[in-house]
């Protein structure tokens, strides 16, 4: 049975999806464990959320679908497989969503089927708690920010040294067999003026967060790995012990990166690093590199 401290840790691990109710288009995630779930809501501006555990799923129950008796497992399971399938973009025919806001609170209303007769269920969602908004949404935001910056240095070094290699073929008497293929050298600043003229204003409409949950879900799941790592470790060392979150640890993160990972799984990793060390590697990298005579190759780029 997970406690609270397991429940907001494997929530932290749930990637957020773009789900739309009517006209409200809202970020969402959640968790559905053995005992208790989590839910958690916001359209950018405002964050709600919603922790229930068993006693309290039972008596929604009874209130809510008087007709339906079961064990609270069995509605946990009932809306794991009607919430799910909306958070990946696929809800169920069957199924109906609506949203309702008021002052302070977020109340999500499910209409379905169970066993034959209707089944419905309200999310009851409070505003979320300060620290929960950092937990969620700043520090990945902040760190996946990092995480990219460092992508792009390391890219840009590796562009720099490509130009150098390159040159160094040319110099040796190799040429192109297609003259389209040519391209100019790498400069990073006219990159960056060229990325904030045009590019930019494109990627600050953020709209509801769709573009961030589709194309940056990996990287943000990346990101609160490392986060639910650091919170395991530091629990550790205060209860002097590896038990209440182990379990979370071992299954449910990643191991450390290896070879043959991705980009953004290695920047993910790395990203507690300082933006200063990758300045100075990029620094390095623009160095003129020392040559060696070579022999003259004929056709290499043929």
């Amino acid at each position: 049975m997970e406690n609270v401290e397991d429940l907001e840790t494997r929530l932290l691990l749930q990637p957020w999806a773009s789900v739309t109710f009517a006209e409200s288009t809202l970020m969402a995630k959640a968790y559905f464990g053995d005992a208790s779930y989590a839910l958690l809501l916001s359209d950018l501006c405002s964050m709600w959320y919603e922790r229930a555990d068993t006693q309290i799923i039972h008596q929604r129950s009874k209130d809510l679908n008087k007709r339906l008796t079961a064990h609270a497992s069995s509605f946990l399971n009932r809306l794991r497989s009607l919430v799910y399938p909306l958070l990946e973009g696929q809800p169920t025919s069957s199924t109906s969503f609506s949203c309702q806001l008021s002052p302070g609170t977020l109340t999500l209303h499910v209409k379905s089927e169970l066993s034959g007769l209707p089944f419905c269920w309200d999310f009851y969602c409070s505003a979320a708690p300060v620290e929960m908004i950092s937990r969620h949404l700043v520090q990945p935001l902040m760190a996946m920010s990092l995480a990219l910056q460092s992508q792009v240095r390391e890219l840009s070094s590796l562009l720099v040294q490509k130009d150098v290699e390159i040159e160094d073929y040319r110099e040796s008497g190799a040429a192109l067999s297609r003259e389209r293929l040519k391209t100019e050298p790498f400069k990073e600043e006219s990159f960056l003026q060229m990325f904030e003229a045009k590019t930019l204003p494109q990627v600050c409409c953020l709209g509801d967060g769709h573009l961030f949950t589709s194309n940056l879900k990996h990287l943000y799941m990346a990101v609160t790995q490392q986060q639910a790592r650091v919170v395991c470790k530091r629990h550790r060392e205060a209860s002097g012990d590896s038990g209440s979150l182990e379990h979370i640890s071992t299954q449910d993160l990643p191991a450390e990166p290896e070879k043959g990972e991705t980009e953004s799984q290695s920047a993910a990793a790395q990203c507690a690093q300082s933006a200063t060390e990758f300045s100075t590697q990029v620094q390095k990298a623009q160095l003129p590199l020392t040559k060696t005579k070579r022999k003259k190759a004929k056709g290499l780029f043929g």
